[in-house]
This record gives C-alpha cells, structure tokens and sequence, in this order.
C-alpha cells in the first residue's frame, strides 16, 4: 500500500522570509579608505548611482596636511524595483596627508570597535527588538597605482583592520596603467597580501549545486582581486551611445566597460551576490570575536 505524500505547506517558508525581508528593508555599512586623491568619493557615487558628498567643502593643500583623520558617515535611502537600501557610508578622509601617518588607522579601529560596542550593548539590553545594525560590513581599501605594490602604510593599515571587518583591496585610477600593467601590478599585490599575512575578505566556496554560470562568475571574481576601479559620473559619447566615462586625448575610458576595467564586476559583488555573505561573516565571525573577547572579560572581572 502506498501512502500518497501530504503536502503541508512549509515550503514556502523561503518566500514569507524574503517577502519580510523586502518589507522590512536592507542596511549596510560600506567603509571607504585610503589616501585622498584616489577617487573614493567618485566611485562610490558611481557603483550607487547617488550623490553622498554634495555638501562636502574640498580643502585646499594645506588645511590637507593639518587635518586629522576624521571619520564622516553619508547615509542615503535607495529603493529599486520595490526593494529598500538603507546604505551607510563611512568615509575616512586625510589618510596619507599628513606628514606624520603612524597609527592613522587608530580612529578607524576605534569606530569599527565602537559599533560592536554599541551593538552589543542593545544586544545585551531589554529592547532588543528594533536594533540598528551600524556595524561595518565591508571595507574598500584603495592602493595607489603609483609605484611598486604595497607600501609599509598600506601593509599596517590592512593589518590593524583584517580581524576586525571584510577587506577588499582595490586597484584606485586604474586608467593610469595598461592592461599589462595591470596584470603585473595585481599579481605583486596578490603576492604581498600573501606574504605579508593580510587576512582579506575570502569568496565562499561555490555549492555544487549551483549552476555552472554562477560557478564561472564565482570564478572571475576570484580571480580578479585586487579589483582595478575607475569611477566617473560624466556621461560621454562612445560608439554613438551615452557612457559613464572619462574623455581624454587618446580615446574614452568606459566605466561600465569590463574590457577598461573591474567596475561592473566589483558592483556585481557588493550588491547583488556577495552583501548578505558581507553580512553574515561580519556578525558570524568579526563581531563574534569581539562579543567573546567581552564577555571574556567580563567574566574575567567578577
């Protein structure tokens, strides 16, 4: 006698998730650093399609050099096709100019750490139901494309942060070097991140289920980092289209052309496969490490 299967109904568990979700909307936290005059304003605004320094007063050389490390946050609600994005982003501007960069990643650290803190105190606390998540959950570290690699800034700078939040080194300015130049530059960078030691933000490993497209972009990705960036919000003429691009002497540079550089790629990571795994290894292991550190300590003290 066969039993016929009775279908509860549990299978559409994955839908009432993903209908609260979108509901409910996305936060995420995405840090900018590096020196300045690397384009980090321009391409955050291009990988959003938004506007997060209108307000912001440029400094001339020498208030530069007085500055401090200061640390700015931009936030800005984006929506797409019914999806909501609350985007924080966390700018740390003056690195690299003034004379004197020991420990100028001190503020950094220290803000990463103070939103664990906060965190952990509304975890800990009585209302935990509406926390707000202001943990960093990635962080885009832009290397000169002048000189050799990595430099001894570069090298501590990663170091103070690696255990602390996701890692993603990039290439800033790319159109300053050809293609082969690129290729030798990515490959010195890979080999220093090694040999250095710096924990960067590692891509999971593909479930063999998944299709063989997905493998192959999964593959690219790997494969491309550190990613080379150029960023622009000047739409130019190529090809008899309308491009985000720059215009110079030689020829056009296409932001959003893959051939030019990693632009499309590094969006297609942040935002539509990588920013829940961003996510999940910021609460599961970085934020973990330091919650257990806490408590550690607070046991320690009783």
């Amino acid at each position: 006698m066969t039993t016929h299967e009775q279908y509860v109904g549990f299978a559409t568990l994955p839908n009432q998730v993903h209908r609260k979700s979108v509901k409910k909307g996305f936060d995420f936290t995405l840090m900018v650093a590096g020196e300045s005059g690397l384009g980090k304003s321009t391409l955050v605004n291009s990988l959003f399609l938004t506007d997060l320094y209108k307000d912001r007063k440029l400094l001339n050389a020498e208030e530069r050099i007085s500055q401090t490390v200061e640390i700015t946050k931009h936030t800005v609600d984006i929506e797409e096709k019914g999806v909501k994005l609350k985007l924080t982003i966390v700018d740390t501007p003056g690195f690299g100019d003034a004379v004197n960069n020991n420990e100028c990643w001190k503020p950094i650290t220290d803000y990463i750490d103070q939103q664990f803190e906060q965190y952990f105190r509304d975890e800990s606390g009585l209302n935990r139901k509406n926390i707000l998540d202001n943990r960093v959950h990635c962080c885009l570290y832009f290397i000169p494309p002048f000189g050799h690699g990595l430099r001894p800034v570069d090298v501590e700078f990663m170091k103070a942060l690696h255990e602390k939040v996701n890692i993603i080194p990039l290439i800033a300015k790319a159109d300053c070097l050809t293609p082969n130049e690129i290729k030798k530059f990515k490959d010195r960078v890979r080999d220093e991140i090694e040999k250095f030691g710096i924990k960067v933000y590692q891509f999971p490993e593909c479930d063999s289920d998944e299709d063989e497209e997905f493998k192959q972009l999964d593959k690219q990705l790997k494969e491309c980092t550190p990613f080379a960036v150029i960023g622009s919000n000047t739409v130019v003429e190529a090809r008899g289209q309308r491009v985000r691009g720059r215009l110079y002497p030689w020829g056009i540079v296409e932001v959003e052309n893959e051939t030019h550089c990693d632009f499309v790629k590094l969006r297609n990571m942040l935002i539509r496969s990588h920013m829940h795994d961003l996510k999940d290894v910021t609460c599961d292991v970085h934020y973990e490490n330091y919650r257990a550190q806490c408590i550690q300590e607070m046991t320690r003290c009783v």
